[in-house]
């Protein structure tokens, strides 16, 4: 009886002996759930946590056991319960102590996501949330938040049969996988979210949710609300807070994260095949860019060329995609930093644009040879060409918004890609592409160049056309096509137009009031003045020749004009603006010229382009006279030869001449007059007298000519000059000329007299005019030489006998060896 009694009173008394911190847990739970929280119960609890930080722990896990068991019990009731409690003492305990009951609080909400009802996975989703704007005194060391990240990364692509469920697990999902980022990207001990493993979870859900929300704008499907749960907000939408999480991420990306936050995005776009169409991809790549700190551009960009090398094999649309999405990239990025990817983007699409013009001819050959073209041949073939312009786009692209400085090295770069012949080229093998993939590529590089040049202002035209850029250029200028000619054409504008003024002077016409244009211009600098001496020249030669080609057309001539037009308004001064009246008149001679194998229509454009520009030249430098004789040419054609003024010529009806009366005077340009008009104090009007002569038309043979030639021409031609002439050495010897002789005084006047003419001649005549001379005179040399050679050098005898021809028949004479005579270097 004692012991029961014992036992009794033992049992009696656990009850009372309970933790206090229990009790006070027990307490917060009312007999029905439905009453909610007992808010007087729960502040003492909290007052008991803050009063005691070292009993949290306990509370935390006493917590734990109880939601755990609510859970297994279904008593949903009893765990928002104790979800409202953990929150509370989470916002209420910011001490140290709260570390271990973090851990059981985590515990809890992974017990809650683990649930497969949604109303948990939102409410441990809603009290993670909390937890995560908690900010802590000191750093977890321990802590790691691998499964929430896989399990909120789940939730994203909940596939609930209710769509108001599904859209409620997304967004806590999205929610989750915010609040992961926000309690770790800041803490340098939770570096490890930015590895791989996690990256290729977050990234790929967020994209999911805005890919989803995208499909459902286009086919007109709203988010319906759903019904509040535990504080959600009824109004938000997947897509739009997966955009906003994806925009925050790449905004905390430091420089070594960058690479591991967008593979994934670029392994979702080929899982999910957006690339085709890729409206998808160029948003989620303009989010990146402007979301992510300017200096680290270029990781996206190389990584963005990185991926096109891989799918270089891939469909041509696909590859279109990417590029797309690297102009859009570099559209954003080249008005930052993009740091040294400026070459590496221009090596990389022109290693793709070779590729896709590879495979563009192949498929043409394949179907050529083939006995019938397939449509299909012919789609794949067009889509070569939308990879292709979108190349040239990005090329353009990137190079028009970069820097001034900048910009003048990728036009060097493009221009040293572009093949020419008769120039290396080091990085396209124009051999095994032929002469149509040639000029597919020479249409493509110089396309982009027209839109890297766009815009371009150099103060200085020696540092916007230097010779390693002009040459290249100008050697193009003479190939035999008259779409290249106009490219090269439009790309001088670019840059020598640097007040835009080419939008006035559009069209070839004779404009009767220049000064209504009001057109801009500045006074020509000293280095524009030695550019035109050191080129001009070439650029006259270029125009010269460029006219005259016979697969020119109406804007062959329109971009003629406003070439003359834009040197006149940008590098004109007194000397060149004469130079520019002579190159006028050659062009005027050589479409009346008997001796020029040119079409009539073509003749007639000639001169009508050379009517236009005199009469913009005479206004632009206001001249009077100039203008009058100008005037006075263009009204008796306007009444007789109407098919010479390019209003006429250039209409797609006009009759023309069957020849053209270069005998009426009054039709033509005279160059006598413009010398008069132009005799004034700045003009060398003398220089007008002397016929235009452009260079000699091989551009190796001029490249190629050494110094010694024209030295040589010299030589022959003082020596020439200094000769006596015969007809003084077979004059008849009288005492005058004995008298003359001993006079030594006129001699020395003739001497002087002469060198005097051969040195203003060699200062004053034109560089043409003394290249043809001293030419000449070199190919005079030449032939000399090779006559006296042929005299005197005679081929060695040979032992099979020597030709000799006797009466018209050939004779063969043997000749014995040991009768030879051989030379000493021969004989050892």
């Amino acid at each position: 009886m004692d012991s029961e009694s014992n036992e009794s009173g033992v049992c009696g008394c656990c009850g009372p002996l309970r933790p206090r911190y229990k009790r006070l847990v027990d307490n917060i739970f009312p007999e029905d759930p439905k009453d909610g929280l007992s808010k007087s119960d729960m502040e003492k609890l909290t007052f008991y946590a803050v009063s005691a930080p070292e009993k949290l722990d306990r509370i935390g896990a006493y917590l734990a056991e109880r939601l755990s068991r609510d859970v297994v019990r279904h008593r949903y009731g009893n765990v928002v319960i104790a979800m409202e409690a953990l929150d509370q003492l989470l916002m209420a305990c910011h001490s140290q102590s709260i570390k271990p009951f973090v851990e059981s609080f985590l515990h809890m909400v992974a017990k809650l996501l683990e649930s497969r009802e949604p109303d948990l996975q939102v409410l441990g989703t809603n009290s993670f949330v909390k937890f995560a704007n908690i900010e802590e005194d000191t750093p977890s060391y321990h802590r790691r938040y691998d499964f929430f990240v896989s399990q909120f990364s789940a939730m994203c692509h909940s596939t609930h049969e209710d769509l108001d469920t599904r859209t409620r697990i997304r967004v806590a999902g999205i929610k989750g996988l915010q609040g992961v980022v926000r309690k770790t990207v800041n803490d340098e001990l939770q570096a490890i979210i930015w590895e791989p493993q996690h990256m290729d979870k977050l990234i790929p859900s967020m994209l999911f949710n805005m890919q989803d929300g995208d499909d459902m704008d286009r086919a007109g499907v709203g988010h319906p609300s759903t019904p509040c749960v535990s504080g959600q907000d009824c109004d938000e939408n997947p897509s739009t807070l997966a955009e906003s999480c994806f925009r925050e991420l790449l905004g905390r990306a430091a420089y070594g994260n960058m690479n591991n936050a967008v593979k994934p995005v670029l392994v979702h776009l080929d899982n999910h095949n957006l690339w085709e169409p890729n409206e998808f991809a160029v948003s989620c790549f303009r989010i990146i860019m402007y979301s992510i700190q300017a200096q680290h551009s270029h990781h996206v960009i190389q990584q963005v060329l990185g991926h096109l090398d891989t799918h270089s094999k891939n469909t041509p649309r696909v590859r279109a995609g990417i590029v797309q999405v690297l102009l859009e990239t570099v559209a954003i990025a080249a008005k930052g930093s993009v740091g040294p990817t400026v070459l590496e983007v221009f090596n990389t699409l022109l290693k793709h644009l070779r590729m896709s013009v590879d495979l563009e001819l192949g498929e043409s050959s394949r179907r050529n040879s083939a006995c019938s073209a397939s449509s299909a041949g012919r789609a794949k073939e067009s889509d070569e060409r939308i990879v292709q312009n979108a190349i040239i786009q990005t090329i353009g692209f990137f190079g028009g918004n970069l820097p001034d400085y900048q910009r003048a090295e990728v036009m060097m770069f493009i221009m040293g890609k572009v093949p020419v012949y008769g120039t290396p080229c080091h990085t396209l093998d124009t051999v095994k592409i032929g002469h149509q993939g040639t000029k597919r590529i020479q249409t493509m590089l110089l396309s982009s160049l027209i839109m890297v040049t766009s815009g371009f202002k150099s103060k200085s035209m020696s540092a916007a056309l230097p010779s390693p850029f002009l040459d290249p250029l100008f050697s193009i200028s003479l190939m035999e096509d008259s779409e290249l000619r106009q490219l090269v054409l439009e790309i001088l504008h670019n840059i020598i137009d640097r007040h835009d003024n080419r939008a006035k002077l559009r069209g070839i016409r004779i404009i009767p009031n220049v000064a209504a244009l009001k057109i801009k211009r500045e006074k020509i600098s000293k280095q524009d003045v030695a550019f035109m001496k050191k080129h001009g020249q070439q650029l006259y030669r270029h125009i010269y020749l460029g006219c005259k080609e016979d697969d020119n057309v109406h804007k062959n001539f329109e971009l003629l004009f406003t070439t003359l037009a834009v040197l006149t308004i940008e590098l004109a001064n007194e000397d060149v603006v004469v130079e520019l009246v002579r190159l006028a008149v050659a062009l005027q001679d050589m479409a009346l010229s008997t001796e020029e194998n040119l079409s009539m229509w073509l003749r007639c454009g000639l001169l009508a382009l050379v009517a236009a520009y005199l009469n913009f030249l005479s206004q632009m430098i206001a001249n009077t006279t100039f203008c009058q004789h100008v005037s006075k040419v263009i009204e008796l054609r306007n009444m007789d030869a109407p098919y010479l003024l390019p209003e006429h010529v250039f209409r797609d009806k006009c009759s023309l001449p069957d020849s053209l009366d270069k005998d009426d005077a009054a039709l033509f340009f005279q160059s006598a007059d413009m010398a008069d008009s132009l005799a004034g104090p700045g003009y060398n009007a003398d220089r007008l007298n002397v016929p235009y002569v452009p260079q000699v038309t091989d551009e190796e043979r001029l490249t190629r000519r050494k110094s010694f030639v024209d030295t040589i021409s010299l030589q022959v031609d003082i020596l020439a000059n200094s000769l006596p002439d015969k007809s003084l050495l077979a004059e008849e010897i009288t005492f005058e000329t004995l008298k003359k002789a001993i006079d030594t005084s006129v001699l020395e006047d003739q001497e002087r007299e002469r060198r005097r003419q051969v040195m203003e001649k060699f200062q004053k005549a034109p560089f043409e005019e003394i290249a043809a001379h001293c030419e000449s005179k070199a190919n005079m040399l030449h032939e000399r030489l090779a006559h006296i050679f042929e005299l005197t050098i005679r081929p060695p005898p040979s032992p099979s006998g020597v030709v000799s021809v006797s009466s018209g028949h050939a004779q063969h004479q043997s000749v014995p060896i040991y009768e030879m005579k051989f030379p000493d270097l021969c004989v050892y």
